[in-house]
């Protein structure tokens, strides 16, 4: 599966009402770093069918990035039954970013 992009629209069914944990990976395209997880995240998303992986653009969603609270990307944020269980800020090596999960 691959990541999805999320948005305030899809943000309730896609990341609230899941029955899987879900990785969201919030970033924006002028983001170096940013850049440097986007493959790592979509690896992930293909090797991954037991999670769900959210992408969310914090240019287009800020509503989502304010409730996060979010202050720097890329921020990465594990959620279960529509609660935040783990978050990092910055880039992480693939190892890394499995071991939050």
């Amino acid at each position: 599966m691959s990541a999805i992009n999320i948005s305030k629209n899809n943000f309730q069914s896609e990341v609230i009402n899941s029955d899987k944990k879900v990785l969201l990976d919030f970033w924006a395209p002028w983001c170096g770093p940013c850049r440097m997880v986007v493959p790592i995240i979509d690896e992930i998303a293909k090797e991954r069918s037991d999670i769900k992986v959210g992408k969310v653009n914090v240019d287009e969603q800020p509503e989502l990035a304010s409730q996060f609270g979010i202050l720097s990307i890329p921020t990465l944020v594990v959620m279960q039954d529509g609660k935040v269980v783990n978050q990092a800020m910055g880039a992480r090596p693939k190892e890394a970013i499995l071991r939050m999960l």
